[in-house]
């Protein structure tokens, strides 16, 4: 009987001699949904999902994907999952025609229908004037889609995508996760890493990682009403001084400015954190419109990631 998660992980670890680059990971990535992983450059997502796909041993902890073990069964795993690296993985020197052709013969696709689902994906992802165009040649946005093609032409159960946006325009970045939703709509499930807070959004749950370490997990809903911080959003006629008075001011964790807006991060033990902030402010003369508000995901994230001295301040 199948599982209701695509992935379960237990303790999941990697280290690289003394570099902890993953440490005590757990996870469950229900079936059929978008599971992002957010967080900073060295964080550990790529690292995670290379365990999970086969391609790295763990130093510690277990991992069942798409109820097989790995890494023990890692080749079993092969005609079920797409990889897609934020490199795309392409044969620049092969036609977008010859990279799917290739990739069809590595899964083995049913010869007789290997033109047909080829012809299918060139139109699905907008790459049928590009069909005898050098891979290589390609705008970011075409090498991308191109990648996805190649990620999904075997009907994958489980599709990995590690940061596939961060060399791609915003548009490009739209359209590609229009044909992610398409996908998790037809049954497929979805791991994608990424840094982008407005992506991590669109996901139906994710994870944020802090040096190799999990520090939330859930819904962005979820993620977003439970912060443990205060936010304070301050309007003032002068943010650049305003945020040097707030900076280093008693039970102030973070201060980050957003135009000519302010957003003032608080321990929830803060009491009353729009009279700190106007305590903080007054003495400087600054004028400002001083409001309690709902978190953001970046606030999220902030208030996670942060060390644990500044959260408690």
């Amino acid at each position: 009987m199948s599982s209701e998660y695509a992935i379960e992980a237990h303790g999941l670890s990697k280290h690289f001699g003394s570099l902890k680059a993953v440490s005590g990971l757990d996870l469950k990535v229900p079936r059929g949904q978008i599971y992002g992983f957010l967080g900073p450059n060295g964080s550990g997502k790529s690292t995670t999902i290379r365990m999970l796909c086969g391609l790295l041993t763990p130093t510690e902890g277990t991992a069942t994907v798409l109820d097989t073990r790995v890494p023990g069964d890692s080749r079993l795993l092969k005609p079920k999952i797409g990889y897609m690296t934020q490199k795309f993985s392409l044969f620049g020197d092969m036609t977008v025609l010859e990279n799917l052709q290739f990739i069809s013969e590595i899964y083995s696709y049913p010869r007789a229908e290997r033109a047909t689902r080829i012809e299918e994906l060139l139109k699905k992802y907008d790459l049928i004037e590009q069909t005898a165009q050098l891979a290589g040649t390609l705008s970011g946005g075409q090498k991308q889609r191109l990648a996805l093609a190649c990620s999904v032409l075997h009907h994958p159960a489980l599709l990995l995508l590690d940061e596939p946006t961060s060399a791609v325009d915003p548009q490009s970045r739209r359209d590609f996760w229009a044909n992610l939703f398409r996908l998790a709509e037809a049954g497929t499930t979805i791991m994608v890493s990424t840094h982008y807070m407005d992506e991590a959004e669109r996901c139906h749950r994710l994870a944020i990682l802090d040096r190799g370490v999990k520090v939330a997990d859930g819904t962005p809903q979820e993620l977003q009403s439970n912060t443990g911080m205060h936010i304070v959003e301050v309007a003032a006629d002068d943010p650049y001084h305003a945020q040097e008075a707030l900076d280093h001011g008693e039970h102030i964790a973070s201060v980050t400015q957003l135009g000519v807006r302010l957003r003032v991060l608080l321990p929830e033990s803060v009491e009353d954190p729009v009279t700190v902030v106007n305590n903080l402010l007054e003495p400087h003369g600054i004028r400002a419109d001083v409001r309690q508000t709902t978190a953001s995901l970046e606030d999220v994230f902030v208030a996670v990631t942060m060390d644990a001295e500044e959260r408690a301040l």
